[in-house]
């Protein structure tokens, strides 16, 4: 559970938890949206033919999580105003390929939490989150670092 206001939020500080399914629909439609070309993404027995005992998720499949999150919610925990906020980077470490199936359950914590002058005026604040994706079986499947960057005022 996020702690209330977290301003300068340590690290470790959890900033939310979700589970989601990865679901056969949505892999293929999230194959679809992203123009991925690989059949085992859409196809079963190509997934299978592939050595897949269900199909592979696309590399970047765990953005639908995104859904499932109060994303207004944790910014305003972390007392970032939302209006100036973008995503400066998103990374993903895959510990084995998701498929079909799987049950993850993310949580997401602060790496770190630093500011610094802009160069267009007003200071900005980066905020780096990781979320550890684990599935029903207690293994990490795959490692998100993300950073937050609140612009700062002009």
């Amino acid at each position: 559970m996020p702690s209330p206001s977290i301003r300068e939020a340590p690290p470790g500080a959890v900033v939310d938890r979700v589970s989601f399914e990865v679901e056969a629909g949505k892999v293929r439609e999230f194959a679809h949206a992203t123009r991925a070309t690989d059949a085992v993404h859409t196809d079963p027995q190509a997934a299978a033919a592939a050595g897949f005992a269900r199909m592979p998720a696309t590399p970047t499949h765990v953005v639908v999580a995104g859904h499932h999150r109060d994303q207004q919610q944790f910014v305003r925990d972390l007392g970032l105003a939302i209006e100036r906020v973008v995503v400066g980077s998103v990374k993903w470490e895959y510990h084995r390929p998701l498929v079909a199936g799987d049950r993850l359950t993310g949580t997401r914590r602060v790496v770190a939490d630093t500011t610094k002058e802009g160069k267009r005026g007003g200071t900005m604040r980066l905020v780096t989150l990781e979320t550890s994706w684990v599935d029903d079986s207690g293994e990490t499947a795959v490692t998100q670092r993300e950073v937050l960057i609140e612009r700062g005022r002009r």
